[in-house]
């Protein structure tokens, strides 16, 4: 506060050498005009003049403190101190100003700490994914310098062909799923509502995971077709081959799986139930956790499928929910609103 002090009385400050003069001139003129009038009103004149200047000058003095203190604040703040609070229960101009600034600091001090959550995530996402390519890149490669061998049977060569192959399938769509990911989570995919029988999308669906159905022999049944759904086809088609291939995966062979289609005033209603192994209790709150893995996951299994679902089905403004019992199966339910969509 001395500094301040002595940066005023040295009129650094424009605003206070303005006002200083100014205060000045009017004593004066006042002065002059209380002289005129007579020596003991000149004298009121100039003392209530000098009292005020000093009642101004300590005014300035005791805002220009609090204005330091403010910046001596954000400057703790900027270095990280972010538990200050410079709050006050006074009325004032400074008082409203001290809460404006407190709720901007606390605003970004949780945003800051979300950045470094996110950043933490990310660097977690970043060593999921490094995992997920550095396995199939690794049996790549042994297979590769054992087809070098000149004395290598056809029958192996052929083998070792067939799984470099399926390695890169592997590869490509996770590739492709974490590429779509990204353009979900940026929201530079434009969602295309259009309306649609539910059978002709449940087909797409079913269509790419025909040969997996036939292999488990898992029967597969669908009522309901003949609503009609209003989403964008694509992308829903998509949500929902990541839930089929997730019920086909965990549900054994001779299992059952059914889809059924229905309409009410509010939303439409997709409900796919497996006869599976089931979902343990404490894995069904991070089932949809992008890169999570249950206690009943595959070793091929990422953890991308259902979250990269649930983007989807979210951003058409539609939910997923999940109910399982272990040796019983499990049910999906996806809702898409009608008065979202």
């Amino acid at each position: 506060m001395k500094g301040m002090v002595a940066d005023m009385f040295s009129f650094r400050n424009k605003e206070v050498r303005r006002v200083f003069l100014l205060i000045v001139i009017t004593i004066l003129i006042f002065s002059l005009i209380g002289l005129w009038i007579g020596g003991v009103v000149a004298l009121l004149l100039l003392s209530q003049g000098i009292l005020l200047s000093v009642y101004f000058l300590s005014l300035t003095i005791y805002r220009y403190s609090q204005i330091r203190k403010l910046s001596t604040y954000l400057r703790r703040i900027q270095q990280g101190e972010n538990s200050l609070d410079i709050r006050d229960n006074q009325e004032g101009e400074l008082s409203i100003l001290k809460s404006e600034i407190y709720k901007v600091t606390s605003m970004l001090s949780e945003y800051n700490e979300k950045l470094k959550s996110d950043k933490l995530l990310l660097a977690d996402h970043m060593a999921d994914i490094s995992h997920q390519l550095k396995t199939p890149l690794t049996s790549m490669m042994v297979m590769v310098d054992l087809l070098k061998a000149d004395n290598l049977p056809p029958d192996k060569r052929k083998q070792f062909t067939s799984k470099i192959y399926s390695q890169l399938e592997r590869i490509e769509w996770l590739v492709t799923s974490l590429l779509t990911i990204s353009k979900l989570d940026a929201g530079v995919i434009e969602m295309k509502p259009m309306k649609i029988k539910a059978e002709d999308l449940i087909q797409a669906a079913i269509e790419p995971i025909l040969i997996p159905l036939e292999i488990k022999e898992i029967s597969f049944s669908l009522s309901g077709g003949h609503n009609i759904l209003n989403c964008d086809a694509h992308w829903t088609r998509e949500a929902l081959l990541n839930i089929l291939k997730n019920c086909i995966e965990h549900t054994r062979p001779g299992g059952e799986l059914e889809i059924t289609v229905s309409n009410n005033p509010l939303y439409s209603e997709i409900i796919i139930r497996d006869t599976g192994i089931g979902i343990a209790r404490e894995d069904l709150p991070y089932i949809f956790t992008r890169f999570y893995r249950g206690k009943n996951s595959s070793s091929d299994s990422v953890g991308i499928g259902l979250s990269m679902s649930r983007s989807i089905i979210s951003i058409q403004g539609g939910d997923i929910l999940v109910k399982s019992e272990m040796g019983v199966g499990s049910t999906f339910v996806i809702r898409l609103y009608k008065s979202v969509i």
